[in-house]
Order: C-alpha cells, then structure tokens, then sequence
C-alpha cells in the first residue's frame, strides 16, 4: 500500500497525512504511541521494596495488557510490523528510545534519579528483549500460547543467570 493509498483510505491529502504521521510506517506505528510513558509510569508505581526485574517485569503487563483486549487484531498487527522490514526497523528504532525512559525510572524508585547507572540501564535493555522474544514465539504460535507465561518465562531465563544487583565482570 502506497502513501497516497494510505491518505485517501483516511479521506485525507498526502500532505495533511503526512502532516500527522510523517511516513507510511508512523502511521502503522501510531498504535504504540505513548507505551514508553505508560510502562515508565507502572514502572514508578510499582512498590518500593520490590526487586527491580520484578518490578520491570510486572510494568510490561500493561504493554500486554492490549494483546488481551483484541488479541486477533494484536496478532495481525505484530505479525505486521514483525514482517515488514521497514515496519520492524522503525519499531526497534522506537522502542530502543524507552531504555533510557525505563532506566531512569529504575533511578527514581532507586532514589537516584540524576544517576542512571549501568545495571539499571542494562536491566531496563534485557526487560524489552525479554518483551519481544515473548512476542516473537507468541506470534509464531498464532496467538496460541499464553503471552504472559512467555513473558514469565523469559524473565525467569534471565534471572536465573543475573541477580536483581550485577557484579562486576572478572577481568
């Protein structure tokens, strides 16, 4: 589908399209607008003895959370973005800029939030690694495996190897 296909399918000009979405792609995207806010603010709310992969875990329920509400149309638009290329780099692209946002979450329940450390920057990078391996074999199942136990699964594959606190590696 073309740009101009895309503009006349919203009953708009090229121009007035793209003066809402920029590409093709950001109007794809649009729907993951605003999810880096919502995790980094579930992220702050979460209690304050509560381990951080935990804490970051349990804050990615509320990107799942939409895959519940219309799981057929969740399925269609991963399968999507997951498939097309351009569709795929853009979203990486996005979502690569929510590591900074989660880790200086990270720094605020830590109380430090003018100090972002490496730990949590790393932990906030594994946590949406941990969220697209989960997306990746849920849509190779068609929908068909539970998203949430994936999600679990995956944290706890990474928990199983790193506490919540990393040590330095030995040189």
């Amino acid at each position: 589908m073309t740009l101009d296909d895309l503009a006349s399918a919203a009953g708009v000009s090229r121009s007035t399209f793209l003066r809402y979405f920029g590409t093709k792609e950001d109007a794809v995207l649009a729907a993951f607008d605003g999810q880096d806010r919502r995790v980094a603010d579930a992220l702050r709310a979460r209690p304050a003895d509560e381990d951080d992969w935990t804490a970051l875990r349990r804050a990615l329920d509320t990107v799942i959370g939409r895959y519940h509400e219309n799981p057929e149309g969740a399925l269609a638009t991963t399968r999507l973005v997951r498939e097309t290329p351009a569709l795929c780099a853009r979203h990486l692209e996005k979502q690569l800029s929510w590591r900074p946002a989660l880790a200086e979450a990270l720094a605020e329940r830590a109380g430090t939030p003018e100090s972002v450390t490496v730990g949590q920057t790393v932990r906030a990078g594994a946590a949406l690694g941990c969220l697209n391996v989960a997306l990746d074999h849920w849509t190779a199942s068609d929908g068909r495996l539970d998203l949430v136990a994936l999600l679990d699964e995956a944290f706890a594959a990474l928990a199983a190897g790193a506490g919540s606190e990393s040590a330095p590696a030995p040189r």
